[in-house]
């Protein structure tokens, strides 16, 4: 399992099955926004239902095909962040993430993603391309790749279909090449994402 500390404030923590109550908790107080965006929240109807879901998440990260991890803001959950399924052949991820209603705007997410996840795909993984892919409506969420210079590659027309209506992606992308570049000067991280 890892654990990872972004700032004095926010972590990012694998999710394990005594977190079922809490994710349950967290999906149901979010349903209404959640399900703006995600297709699977109405499928969550009670803690038990996220046994299965942790489950997963758990034999994705010991098959080393990705992670899904909560993210912490002064000990509470307040989102969700991740690498969905990794292709090692072409050395390429892309992230997920999502975030409670009432706790966004504060760059919790902007900083997990650049302080966390790029640092460990480049460096650790070795991989070579991050993806991000976001609802095209979505403009809080197209925010993040933007202000951390991914480049937006185009828009799958209607290329998911949410509920009653099709819904437009946008595919960003950065390079580990871009990314080494862009930060020569920087500090690497000391402390990437440990197992405990």
């Amino acid at each position: 399992m890892f654990s990872y500390k972004v700032d004095k404030d926010i972590s990012i923590e694998m999710f394990q099955q005594h977190h079922k109550e809490e994710f349950y908790s967290f999906i149901d107080e979010n349903r209404s926004h959640l399900r703006q965006w995600l297709l699977w929240v109405d499928k969550r109807k009670s803690p038990d239902d996220m046994k299965p879901v942790i489950e997963a998440f758990i034999q994705k990260y010991a098959e080393n095909n990705g992670f899904d991890a909560g993210i912490r803001c002064k000990g509470k959950l307040v989102g969700m962040i991740g690498l969905h399924a990794i292709d090692w052949k072409n050395r390429t991820t892309s992230i997920g993430y999502l975030l409670g209603e009432k706790i966004q705007g504060k760059g919790i997410i902007t900083k997990t993603v650049s302080a966390a996840l790029i640092s460990y795909i480049f460096t650790e993984l070795e991989l070579n391309r991050i993806e991000i892919q976001c609802a095209a409506s979505n403009y809080k969420s197209i925010a993040i790749p933007e202000r951390l210079g991914f480049t937006k590659e185009g828009i799958q027309r209607e290329g998911q279909w949410l509920y009653d209506h099709y819904e437009d992606i946008i595919t960003y992308s950065m390079l580990r090449r871009e990314w080494t570049c862009n930060n020569t000067n920087d500090e690497k991280n000391e402390n990437l994402l440990q197992d405990k």
